[in-house]
């Protein structure tokens, strides 16, 4: 019998030789981390602490470079995975060389780039007048950045998780080609529908919820008013206990006769005021009719001057720019608002967009249609205001220019939203040469941009008769300038000379720019007055404009500036 076979061995292979020296290659990369991600990470970074429209705090620059991060770390890998595409190989661990050259690079640029971007922050909270911050607090930035990107890429493999789970059921069914694709889809799903939809309509049902508490609360120092002309007070039609906290704010504040008087130096009436509540009535048309017949009991239709204010997110109206409006109009004067949510303005201004336009139209519309009533001879002069998301609602009971020059005699639209369409439109189609800054519409001749408003708005040279409506934005304001554009394209603001208070420096960057002013908006009220969307001290002479008191001096505008800042 013979034996099986003997396999016959390679002395090659029995013998390979000593192991190649594994010192060329880095070791494990920790917790998974991408080379090519990192330095997008790391670049797109140091691109973040450019300057953007205000002065950043160590946090607000740490969430900004954080979120740059995570998209650099996103291009990176997705770069490096096309260039694996085209080259026909899987990944590689990349040499440990590779990584000692990101890590000494790496470091040297954000350290520059840090060192650059407090001196541009240092220029910017100085062209602003605003205080130096201190490095402790500057030198949180890394570490908030750190953070943010470590949550942000912990979210992105659970999703990632979350599509091989998806991808790993489905292949029981079917390819892997096909499974793989299930799984982003069905991912993807998820995504848009909780973003579209449930997630939208949770979160602002219980926002309403919560801030609808808050709401029955009166701040400290509110009192019932005993005047008539005030909603809440004796024979109004609408309850006390209806206003909500910033209605009973409003109605219970403002300048007294005998302050108007002081500061004129003549007789001067109380004022009117009159606001609906969110349970004043039950929808806006009522809300509306019901702010209106309070307004004629009150005799706000039988004063010379009647502003309706569209309120900004929970109810709230700047006191100071009403207060500047009643003084100069000597007190014979009523002014009706109307709330429209719950919620502040900042949430407001996301998921509330519809609320504040049926809410302007139709307070406006109500008001309107009483007025239009009278005999042409006994109509008060009607103005219009809005700031901030109240100019959207503003805005939409007008179509236009001549729309606004036939119903109202002026109005004031502060700090207006990029998407107001009104605003589109004047800011997009203004006169060749103005700069979107302070563009000029049609020679100025109904509508006028003011973004230092005691310097005058533009064109000074030509005459501004019959309706006023003026717009104040200031370049600095983020509200007024973001868009989703951003993302992608680089508006006219950025591609033109800069604005009075905005860097030289400030570039307009893919993405960057995008996130930069998005973390701007929540910081837009701190800073000082006349910058970011803090109006209040303007509203001054942009009263003075558009209710054209006679005699009227630079003492009493300053005068009043004082009245108001109190």
């Amino acid at each position: 019998m013979t034996g099986p076979p003997t396999a016959t061995v390679d002395p090659a292979v029995q013998h390979p030789g000593p192991r190649p020296a594994a010192t060329d290659r880095a070791p494990r990369r920790g917790p998974g981390l991408s080379l090519p991600g990192c330095w997008g990470a790391v670049l797109l970074a140091c691109v973040s602490l450019t300057p953007s429209l205000l002065p950043r705090d160590g946090v607000a620059q740490g969430v900004v470079s954080g979120i740059s991060a995570a998209m650099g770390y996103g291009f990176g890998v997705l770069a490096a995975a096309v260039w694996r595409a085209f080259a026909g190989r899987g990944p590689r661990p990349p040499r440990r060389w590779a990584w000692r050259a990101f890590l000494a690079t790496g470091t040297v640029l954000v350290v520059v780039s840090f060192v650059l971007g407090r001196r541009w922050q240092g220029d910017l909270r100085a062209l602003m007048g605003a205080p130096a911050e201190p490095l402790g607090r500057a030198l949180l930035a890394p570490v908030v950045a750190v953070l943010v990107l470590a949550v942000l890429l912990a979210v992105a493999r659970l999703v990632r998780a979350a599509a091989r789970g998806i991808a790993r059921l489905a292949s029981r069914w079917v390819g892997p080609s096909a499974a793989r694709a299930l799984g982003g889809l069905g991912v993807a799903a998820v995504a848009v529908l909780l973003v579209s939809g449930v997630a939208v309509d949770g979160l602002l049902a219980a926002a309403d919820r919560t801030f609808a508490l808050e709401d029955e609360e009166t701040a400290e120092g509110v009192e019932r008013p005993d005047s008539a002309l005030r909603s809440g007070g004796p024979g109004s039609l609408i309850g006390w206990e209806t206003l909500g906290r910033e209605g009973r704010t409003f109605v219970a504040g403002g300048p007294s006769a005998a302050e108007i008087e002081a500061f004129t130096g003549t007789a001067a009436d109380e004022p009117v005021r009159v606001y609906a509540g969110m349970t004043t009535a039950d929808d806006v048309e009522a809300r509306a009719q019901l702010a209106v017949d309070d307004l004629s009991r009150a005799g706000g239709f039988e004063r010379a001057r009647l502003l309706v204010a569209t309120t900004t997110g929970r109810g709230w109206l700047d006191a100071g720019s009403l207060s500047a409006f009643e003084y100069i109009a000597g007190g014979d004067s009523a002014v009706v608002a109307m709330q429209y949510s719950y919620v502040p303005s900042g949430l407001s201004y996301l998921v509330d967009q519809n609320r504040a336009r049926a809410a302007g139209r139709g307070l406006f519309d109500a008001v309107y249609e009483q007025w239009t009533a009278l005999p042409p001879d006994a109509r008060p002069e009607l103005y219009v205001l809005g700031e901030s998301l109240g100019s959207f609602g503003a805005e939409a009971a007008f179509s236009g220019e001549h729309d606004l020059r036939n119903r109202v005699t002026g109005a004031l639209f502060v700090g207006p939203p990029n998407f107001n369409a009104l605003h589109t439109e004047f800011r997009e189609d203004r006169d060749p040469g103005s700069r979107e800054v302070e563009p000029v519409y049609r020679g100025g001749r109904t509508v006028r941009f003011a973004n230092d408003v005691g310097a005058g708005p533009p064109p000074a040279d030509a005459p501004w008769t019959g309706t006023r409506v003026l717009v104040l934005q200031h370049p600095s304001d983020p509200v007024t300038w973001w868009s989703p554009s951003l993302l992608l394209r680089r508006p006219d603001w950025l591609a033109e000379p800069p604005g009075r208070d905005v860097l030289q420096e400030m570039r307009w960057l893919p993405l960057v720019t995008f996130w930069q002013v998005t973390l701007d908006m929540p910081f837009s009220l701190d800073v000082p007055e006349g910058h970011g969307h803090r109006y209040t001290r303007e509203s001054v002479d942009a009263w003075a404009l558009l209710l054209r008191p006679p005699n009227w001096t630079a003492e009493q505008a300053e005068r009043l500036r004082t009245l108001i800042r109190r």
